[in-house]
């Protein structure tokens, strides 16, 4: 297997796994969902099962508690987002999004892959695509695991300034697409197509004429 593979199904499936994981933490200590099952098991089927009801608060999940890192900056907090980034299309009839969203994650997922595929992996000047590609499909497809197990996905870390203004919660997948995300932007700038040398130049006498 090239190496450049390698490095795609290694950071994939570490954010995937990290995601996962973290989500796992979050509703085990700031949710009761886990509390009446004692083990693992259990407890995977009941996060990865079908989720009870909202409740009055409008979570399926219930909050018991949120943890503050920074009084005036940032806290981990349990949150649901049946939306996309920021919320968006959460107003969409279920059916509408549930069929929204698996077209554009199955669709990012064949993009991502594609565009690996094209890359020769021997380029220096390809390292920033060539990690910045597998942290965006990692971060996919985290998220799309929540929403093919419960229909929303679970957000948990929350940045604010002194709870004047706050940016929307996010999770370790948002995380890796925005690093992903950002350091494609920086292949776009840095990477430049090189003129093929063997090419002839075209006879000037016959630009000439023409």
């Amino acid at each position: 297997m090239p190496r450049k593979y390698i490095l795609l199904l290694t950071v994939a499936l570490g954010v995937i796994v990290l995601d996962q994981w973290t989500k796992y933490l979050v509703v085990r200590e700031l949710t009761t969902r886990f509390d009446d099952r004692p083990t693992l098991g259990e407890r995977l089927s009941a996060m990865y099962g079908e989720p009870p009801p909202q409740g009055f608060d409008g979570l399926h999940y219930r909050s018991k508690r949120y943890i503050e890192v920074s009084d005036s900056f940032f806290r981990l907090r349990y949150a649901e987002n049946p939306g996309a980034a920021w919320g968006l299309f959460r107003s969409l009839p279920p059916a509408t999004r549930g069929l929204l969203f698996h077209v554009v994650s199955i669709g990012a997922v064949v993009l991502i892959t594609w565009y690996f595929s094209k890359l020769s992996g021997k380029d220096p000047q390809e390292r920033w695509a060539l990690w910045g590609l597998p942290l965006v499909l990692g971060g996919a497809i985290g998220n799309y695991i929540d929403r093919i197990a419960r229909a929303f996905v679970i957000d948990f870390l929350e940045a604010h300034w002194y709870d004047k203004a706050a940016w929307p919660s996010f999770n370790v997948a948002d995380s890796a697409i925005v690093v992903g995300v950002g350091l494609l932007l920086v292949d776009a700038f840095v990477r430049k197509e090189t003129p093929d040398k063997e090419t002839p130049k075209q006879d000037k006498s016959a630009t000439a004429r023409t």
